[in-house]
């Protein structure tokens, strides 16, 4: 039986830390990046590339997003710090009950600001409304390549006339291949099998850069956003 789900040979590499791997005490701080100053730059990082990105779409302008969904969205921490200033509503994609929970306790859920709430993952999401943005950060690590595939061909079918997806996440810059992490299950793929992916699910990509503002002395994965739109 073939242990390695994505069919990929783990790599035995000394990898720096992701992100999303720092642990910290639950429920707030366990779904931050890493602390409150590695959060800041992610929401900055996030919100200036949004920016840039929205400017090369005819029309998009520079006025509040009608509907968002943030998938993967765990407590709430891009949602409550940075989506749901851009979204007049933001929709929410989280398959943990208490990272709900928690989310809802928050402003933005007591501010109505959050629409609908799907608990579940973004591998069984199936989209039925027509979003302006769809926010996935994060999470498709742990997405086999299949299924991080029809996950993105089904958000390709779900969105807006001048709809944007953004993909952020972490990349394995080390080697030519992805990592594959027996412990936790997870994979970190490279920029060109993300590029790959992206392709075989018929989105192009209008921009991509990578986050800056990371302090090197953590020596964590680089992270990457990528704005995508259907490619025909």
């Amino acid at each position: 039986m073939d242990r390695n789900p994505w069919n990929q040979t783990p790599i035995s590499i000394k990898r720096p830390p992701s992100i999303t791997g720092i642990q910290f005490p639950p429920p707030l701080m366990a779904c931050l990046a890493a602390t409150p100053q590695i959060s800041s730059i992610d929401l900055r990082g996030s919100s200036a590339f949004l920016a840039k990105v929205r400017r090369l779409i005819p029309s998009s302008g520079s006025g509040k997003v009608v509907l968002g969904v943030d998938c993967g969205a765990g407590i709430g921490r891009v949602t409550e710090g940075f989506l749901s200033r851009i979204c007049e509503t933001v929709d929410i994609v989280e398959p943990v009950e208490k990272f709900v929970d928690v989310l809802k306790r928050g402003k933005s859920y007591q501010d109505g600001k959050i629409g609908d709430i799907y608990i579940t993952g973004i591998q069984s999401w199936t989209p039925t409304k027509r979003y302006d943005l769809i926010w996935t950060q994060w999470c498709t690590n742990h997405l086999t390549d299949v299924q991080l595939v029809e996950y993105l061909v089904r958000c390709k079918g779900a969105l807006s006339e001048r709809g944007l997806l953004i993909l952020k996440e972490n990349t394995n810059s080390d080697t030519a291949n992805d990592y594959y992490d027996a412990v936790d299950s997870t994979v970190t793929r490279t920029e060109n099998k993300f590029l790959k992916l992206i392709s075989e699910a018929g989105l192009k990509v209008l921009r991509s850069e990578e986050q800056s503002g990371m302090p090197q002395r953590l020596h964590l994965l680089p992270i990457r956003l990528w704005a995508l739109r259907p490619a025909t």
